[in-house]
């Protein structure tokens, strides 16, 4: 007798007994084939993610006029509610929309949200914004959970199909992080694309890549079986699961109305970034108050599982913090102090560069460092997953460091060498592949099955918290002299960067110092 379960792997309601489940779960190779549709979905949906980030503090420094310090934190209270949203749209496709119809809505917002944006990014820019906030809360914690929903619980292949869907995500944030900013600059179809249209232009490609992102998702999603389907089921007809939705219908759309008439508050929020400080104030304690009441559902087990999830969570707060000043206080330095020659010969626009060249050295260093994992495995010398976290804070205190120390290369004018600039991404990239990848996949592994779509989105909700502390510490970077120098520019943000180099060895070495500890949390999980 088939029974309905809450949440089972992709935490959509369906059957224990799903033969189409069990089918799509029982694929033969490396990796089923439903991966590389949501992989093309997700490529290009991250294009138009990056390019709009990559964008956000060049363009409000530059064509909106604003200080340096208030766009870090105008780039930090955006950042943050995107990822806030996240754990929000997570948690209405659990219990509501079912993650198809939550990453379709999702995709329809982001879509509008850009091509506002492409038609007046200066008048509509706080609204334009918005649609992509709240969008991309509906569209990215769903499409991450039906990616575990396509391996069983224990099944070693799920790590390398992450690790694949993860290597998408980065072609599309080097493809739309260099190609929209460049564009709007000038450095790209420069010649091409007149002077009063470029960041039309640009914007309006994150609109077009967003849409062949929403199609390749609208093809390819009766390949997913049950996977995805909405938790809601018609109260006339008991037991039955999926799509059968009639009788709940008004709660869909009370979710999608709910949705746009939050537009004008998100508008409200992001513009003014004190609202954004007593958001964050709340939405953390709050959504910790909701996951300690959903963990007394569950035995002693799942609870310590839970809570060596928020070791993790929280230990990814501070590496985001650090990380996403490659959207805010980096940036600008790539605009202010970085010279535009690579190797002494490659002409290639520093912001470009800044935006795409850790996605590049993932795509080409990703496959390498899971052969050296599985290298380490088989010789059982393999660090476990907590200690990997540490190393990720390791690799990012040296990246730092090295940010730190271009200030020695530096002409008298404070421009400095974009090669070394890029090594420290190259670093950069080690730290992240220690985390992030893994990430992704241990929320997963350690979450009840009711709760994965919310834990994803915590896990989102602790990159909304990184963003945030990001955006505070980009803006204590600034110089306090608004008429500052280049050359004291250089000073004022390179010694902001050897203080997170410090902060981040400190919080590595703690992490793999309580190591242990977490791994009995962990149990049975690896």
């Amino acid at each position: 007798m088939a029974t309905a379960v809450g949440n089972n792997e992709g935490t959509e309601l369906i059957s224990s007994n799903d033969p189409e489940l069990d089918k799509i779960q029982n694929f033969q190779g490396k990796y089923p084939k439903q991966l590389w549709y949501l992989f093309f979905s997700e490529m290009w949906e991250r294009f138009c993610f990056y390019g709009m980030r990559g964008m956000l503090t060049f363009f409000m420094v530059h064509q909106l006029f604003m200080k340096e310090d208030e766009a870090n934190l105008q780039y930090g209270a955006t950042q943050a509610f995107v990822y806030a949203f996240t754990f929000i749209g997570g948690l209405f496709a659990d219990k509501i929309l079912g993650f198809r119809r939550s990453l379709f809505w999702g995709g329809l917002l982001m879509i509008t949200g850009s091509l506002i944006l492409a038609f007046d990014p200066r008048e509509f820019f706080f609204l334009g914004i918005s649609f992509t906030v709240i969008g991309t809360g509906f569209f990215k914690p769903n499409i991450s959970t039906m990616v575990g929903a396509l391996y069983k619980k224990d099944d070693a292949r799920r790590d390398a199909g992450f690790s694949l869907f993860y290597s998408g995500i980065n072609i599309g944030a080097l493809l739309g992080g260099y190609a929209c900013i460049s564009i709007g600059k000038g450095e790209l179809f420069g010649g091409v694309i007149p002077e009063n249209l470029r960041w039309n232009v640009a914007f309006g490609l994150a609109a077009i890549v967003m849409t062949i992102s929403l199609l390749t998702f609208v093809v390819t999603k009766k390949s997913l079986g049950t996977i995805g389907l909405s938790p809601l089921k018609d109260p006339l007809t008991p037991g039955v699961t999926g799509e059968k939705t009639k009788g709940n219908k008004w709660m869909m759309y009370a979710t999608y109305i709910g949705s746009l008439a939050v537009v004008p508050v998100i508008m409200t929020m992001v513009a003014k970034t004190e609202y954004t400080d007593w958001f964050m104030y709340i939405i953390g304690p709050v959504t910790l108050i909701y996951l300690i009441y959903e963990m007394t559902k569950y035995s002693s087990a799942e609870v310590k599982k839970l809570a060596a999830a928020l070791v993790f969570i929280i230990f990814s707060i501070v590496f985001w913090a650090f990380f996403e000043q490659s959207g805010g206080s980096l940036s600008l330095f790539a605009a202010n102090n970085l010279d535009n020659k690579l190797l002494g010969a490659i002409e290639v626009d520093p912001n470009g560069l800044n935006n795409s060249a850790n996605s590049l050295f993932v795509i080409i260093f990703a496959p390498l460092l899971g052969l050296v994992w599985i290298w380490m495995s088989k010789r059982k010398i393999e660090p476990n997953t907590v200690v990997k976290f540490g190393l990720g804070f390791l690799f990012l205190s040296l990246a730092f460091y090295i940010f730190y120390y271009t200030r020695f290369f530096a002409d008298m004018r404070g421009m400095t060498s974009l090669d070394f600039f890029t090594l420290a991404y190259l670093v950069v990239t080690f730290g992240e592949l220690c985390l992030s990848p893994i990430g992704l996949s241990i929320m997963t592994k350690l979450s009840p099955k009711p709760l994965q779509g919310v834990m994803m989105g915590m896990w989102f909700l602790a990159s909304a918290y990184g963003q945030y502390v990001a955006g505070i510490l980009g803006a204590g970077m600034v110089s306090p002299n608004e008429n500052a120098t280049a050359a004291e520019k250089l000073i004022t943000y390179t010694d902001g960067y050897r203080q997170l180099s410090i902060y981040a060895l400190i919080a590595g070495v703690v992490l793999i110092a309580i190591s242990p500890l977490v791994r009995k949390l962990m149990q049975d999980v690896k």
